[in-house]
């Protein structure tokens, strides 16, 4: 045991010496992937050494959680881990390792929210217009999602609740392609990340509304659900996660450096301008804190549409 604890010692006051990956499970785009490429950037300048993104992508992130878990546990290869991951993931797949007790949580990374989008050609300018569409419309409208289970697919269905109206959902494979169908017109709306704002600001899209408890900086014009529907909060994040065997001084000095970039002005700005994304720095407690809270929610939310997934 002594030689462990030595080993692991050496180990962190040498860490990092060598190229660092950064695990993104979803493709270059979506706000993960964006954060994975702009704190990347930021710790190659800070640490004189090469750190990087590798996607893998697939099964609401089960895919690149389950080849970061299989990877030596020394830092050097470390996971972009999407909320749903943890808060969702455990709660849908019957047959998914829970990824709380694979993973030790490094550092939360960034904080966004998702905004109700419609096609252009839907009557309503506000979500209370959209409401009374949705209402008057039969049969029910279609509503686009980037999966089942997915975070715009159970938002949409805590609007769905809160509201009372009926949607029928269309499961996609990702948000690129719900964008593409919400479009296009085969939905009617879908709940997009903010990463979609060069489409709304181009038309290409309608903005009504966003999930968080604050207007976004990106589009502060656009209010908050909450604004029609007190209390409706669904903000989502990202966070640094290592497999469970990684030292814990090792995780402690990624702690230290990731914190430092999420203060460096250049990501700061690199985040904002990729869709309103704010960087979010809490201590381990609030970041458990936070896991704990989410878990609650969606797992209520899940349980309610009785939704399962193999």
């Amino acid at each position: 045991m002594m030689l462990c604890i030595g080993m692991h010692s050496a180990q962190a006051q040498q860490y990092p010496e060598k190229p660092i990956r950064l695990v993104s499970p979803i493709p270059p785009g979506g706000a993960p992937d964006l954060v994975a490429r702009s704190l990347a950037a930021t710790l190659t300048k800070q640490l004189s050494l090469s750190v990087f993104v590798e996607n893998k992508v697939g099964s609401n992130g089960n895919i690149a959680a389950d080849y970061v878990s299989h990877a030596a546990p020394d830092g050097y290869t470390l996971l972009i881990g999407m909320d749903s991951l943890f808060v969702i993931n455990p709660f849908l797949y019957k047959k998914v390792p829970d990824a709380n007790k694979e993973f030790k949580p490094v550092a939360t990374l960034a904080a966004n929210e998702f905004v109700l989008a419609i096609n252009p050609k839907v009557p309503a300018n506000n979500l209370k217009e959209f409401v009374e569409y949705v209402k008057k419309t039969k049969p029910a409208p279609a509503y686009a999602s980037g999966g089942n289970g997915s975070q715009h697919h159970l938002t949409m269905e805590m609007l769905k609740a809160r509201s009372g109206i009926d949607l029928l959902h269309i499961p996609f494979k990702g948000g690129v392609e719900a964008t593409t169908a919400t479009m296009g017109g085969d939905s009617v709306a879908m709940f997009s990340g903010t990463s979609n704002a060069g489409l709304i600001k181009s038309g290409k899209l309608k903005a009504l509304a966003v999930s968080g408890v604050k207007r976004s900086k990106e589009m502060p014009d656009i209010p908050t659900i909450a604004e029609t529907y007190p209390g409706f909060d669904n903000t989502i994040w990202i966070g640094l996660f290592a497999s469970k065997d990684t030292p814990d001084a090792i995780i402690q000095k990624l702690r230290t450096e990731v914190n430092k970039a999420l203060k460096d002005p250049a990501m700061v700005d690199s985040l904002n301008k990729a869709g309103g994304i704010e960087p979010l720095i809490t201590t381990p407690e609030e970041f458990a804190n936070l896991i704990k809270k989410d878990q609650n929610k969606y797992s209520t939310i899940i349980r309610s549409l009785n939704l399962q997934l193999d």
